[in-house]
Order: structure tokens, then C-alpha cells, then sequence
């Protein structure tokens, strides 16, 4: 028992450790905090200061879900909607494009089907990172738009995958289907209800989340929300992240008048939260897999590929935004880090892929936001310049 509570103190503090001088690291090698947290994970899960541990584990989940909230904040219902329907026919172009290439990659190289699920995925979580560095950009901001459905494209794909690892294609994952298709029917109701209700009665939402707040009221109704859509998810036997995302498009959705929430719930995650989930993913790779035969190669071929693929299908974007510009989109989708770690994770617990690919996939997320960043910083200065001459 005292062995037990000794190491449980030890993870404590390397936690809060990794916690606190992760961004110092990252602004000293001018890196997101994300990939440095997780190295720092590997690194002291490597020499046995992180373990693992029952709270431990629940904490990361949590903190994936938060996560999956967070980047839903990111996404206005109403200005989706609103979506030119020229920029809506180049986005389903560009998944086309996506899930067209990733079938036909897999099935040229036997990768088996799960390869296909993987390489097209879509996460907004790093595009916000880096509307925070380069500002509201054409580029970024539709880079949101069209990362915010491909995300819901995405996490509806996880959550049909999830249930066909889970239970086969029989029965099972039928039921799971229509019970996500019901769902998607409840939410587009309680939408639509919802709309018309403010509309009607625009008092409604400055009660809920009145302007002078001193009770947290914004941060209660938004954590209501998103643990409302997870349990529903939890009794629906459906992906939880689906939940957590739909829960976070609610808020900049009808509660427009709260500019501030979405960054005030991000600092929340953010400072502790999100950390946790990410030093628990490095904290599971194992260091000594690096000498795995192949894995280096693996690991490249993955990462780009998935930044190429992103690429050349953004090129469907070049009348509205140029050349460049369309290639620096497609770039701020090939960090999909956290959806593809957990895809990756659940793929391996399904004996869908083998050790080595789940490893590569890890590695290959963190290779992809490292060089991604780096690529995109380096056009950035490029364009500065061309402006400048």
C-alpha cells in the first residue's frame, strides 16, 4: 500500500512538473506546447516516473473530451449554414478528394481497411493554435469552415468504426447507425427549437448566460451541456467525442453574446485538463519501439502522405484563395493529432492494427505537427517578404 501511494506521489509531481515548464520548453524551441508535452510524457513514462494508474487514465479521457469540446467552440452553426454554396461544393470536393485517395492508397499498397479511415481524418483542435499566432487570415478562417466539417465527417466516421470494431458488421453496428442517425435527427430539432425559441424570445439567452455573470453561470450551463451529450452518447452506446463536440458547437451557436467564453473555457482546458490527456498518450509510447524494424519508415510514409494528400486536394480552393494560400489550408489540416492518435488507439485495441503501424501512426502525428508548423512558419516569412518587395 505504501509502495503504491509513494509512486502515486511520484506521478503527481512529475505531472505538475510537465504541466509548468512544458510552454517554457516550447517557447525556447519555438514549438507548440502539444508535442512537447507529449515527448516529456514519453520520455518520463520511459523511465518510470508516469505509470499507469486508474485516475490517471480517467483524467486523460476527460481531458480528450475537453478537448473535442473545445475545438466544437470553435464553430458557429449559424455561419456554417451560411456557407456560399460554390465554397460548400470545393468542400465536398476536397473530402471527396480525401477519402477517394486514402481507398485507393490502401487498397494499392494492402494496408487494410482502417488505413482508410485514418489518413483523410480531420481535426480543427491545432487550426484554432494557429489563428492565435497568425491571426483571422482568409486562409484560416476558411480553413475553420471547411476543418469543422470535415471534423463532423470525421468524428461520424470514428463513431461508426468504433462500433464495427467493437461488434463486427452485423447486428450490432446496424443498431449503432440508426441510433446515430436518430441522434443527428433529436440534435437538428433541438436546433431548430432552439433557434426559434431565441428568436422569438432573445431574453432567454442573457438569462441563461446574462452579461454581468458573478456565478460562473456561462462556465455551469457550458460544463451542463457538455456532460449532458456525453452521457447521452454513454446511453446511446455511441463515440463519446461526438458528444463533447456537438456540446461545444452549442455555445458559440446561441450564445453569441458571450465573446469571451469560448477563450475563457480554453484556458480552462488548456492549463489542465487537455495537458494531462496529452503527457498520458506519450506516456504509453514505449521508447524502445523505436528500434522496431521499419518503424521509421512507416512512421515517414504516413506523415507524408497525409500532408501531401491534404495538399493537393486544397488546390480546389485556388480561385478563392491562390496558390499559396491553398496550400498553407491544406497544411493546417495535416495535424490531425488528437482524432488520430485515438483512432489509432482504438484501432489497436480491436487488433485492427498490429504494434508496429500503431506506433507509427503516434510517432507519424507528432512528426506531422513539428515539420507542419516549421513548413507553414517558413511560408508565412516567404510571403512576408514577397508583400514587403
Amino acid at each position: 500500500m505504501e509502495h503504491n501511494v509513494g509512486e502515486n506521489v511520484i506521478l503527481i509531481i512529475t505531472l505538475s512538473l510537465i504541466i509548468i515548464f512544458s510552454p517554457f520548453f516550447a517557447k525556447y524551441l519555438k514549438l507548440p506546447t502539444t508535442p512537447i508535452e507529449i515527448i516529456l510524457g514519453s520520455i518520463f513514462g520511459y523511465i518510470g516516473f508516469l505509470h499507469t494508474e486508474h485516475l490517471f487514465d480517467i483524467v486523460a479521457e476527460l481531458g480528450f473530451l475537453y478537448l473535442m469540446f473545445i475545438a466544437g467552440t470553435e464553430i458557429n452553426l449559424k455561419n456554417v449554414l451560411k456557407t456560399p454554396k460554390r465554397i460548400v461544393k470545393r468542400i465536398v470536393f476536397y473530402l471527396i478528394f480525401l477519402y477517394g485517395f486514402s481507398i485507393a492508397f490502401a487498397m494499392q499498397f494492402d494496408l487494410g481497411k482502417i488505413f482508410m479511415v485514418l489518413l483523410p481524418l480531420i481535426s480543427v483542435g491545432l487550426v484554432a493554435s494557429l489563428s492565435k499566432e497568425y491571426g483571422k487570415t482568409p486562409w484560416l478562417t476558411l480553413s475553420m469552415t471547411v476543418g469543422g466539417i470535415g471534423e463532423v465527417v470525421s468524428i461520424v466516421i470514428l463513431t461508426i468504426t468504433s462500433a464495427a470494431l467493437k461488434s463486427g458488421f452485423g447486428l450490432g453496428l446496424f443498431q449503432t447507425i440508426m441510433a446515430l442517425l436518430a441522434f443527428l435527427l433529436f440534435m437538428f430539432l433541438l436546433f431548430r427549437s432552439m433557434q426559434l425559441l431565441f428568436w422569438w424570445f432573445p431574453a432567454v439567452s442573457t438569462a441563461l448566460m446574462p452579461y454581468q455573470d458573478n456565478k460562473e453561470q456561462d462556465i455551469r450551463l457550458s460544463m451542463g451541456i457538455f456532460f449532458l451529450l456525453v452521457g447521452a452518447m454513454l446511453y446511446l452506446h455511441l463515440e463519446l467525442a461526438f458528444g463533447a463536440f456537438l456540446a461545444g458547437i452549442f455555445i458559440p451557436t446561441f450564445f453569441e453574446h458571450k465573446h469571451e467564453l469560448p477563450e475563457k473555457l480554453a484556458s480552462f482546458g488548456f492549463g489542465f485538463l487537455i495537458p494531462i490527456f496529452f503527457i498520458h498518450i506519450g506516456s504509453s509510447f514505449d521508447l524502445n519501439a523505436l528500434a522496431i524494424e521499419g518503424l521509421l519508415v512507416k512512421t515517414f510514409m504516413i506523415a507524408i502522405v497525409m500532408i501531401l494528400m491534404r495538399v493537393f486536394a486544397a488546390l480546389v480552393f485556388v480561385k478563392e484563395l491562390g496558390v499559396i494560400d491553398s496550400i498553407l489550408m491544406g497544411l493546417s489540416h495535416s495535424m490531425p493529432l488528437t482524432l488520430l492518435i485515438a483512432m489509432a488507439t482504438l484501432a489497436y485495441g480491436a487488433n485492427s492494427i498490429d504494434k508496429l503501424h500503431y506506433y507509427a501512426f503516434i510517432l507519424a502525428a507528432l512528426f506531422q505537427v513539428i515539420s507542419v508548423m516549421i513548413i507553414i512558419k517558413l511560408i508565412n516569412i516567404y510571403k512576408t517578404k514577397e508583400v514587403l518587395t
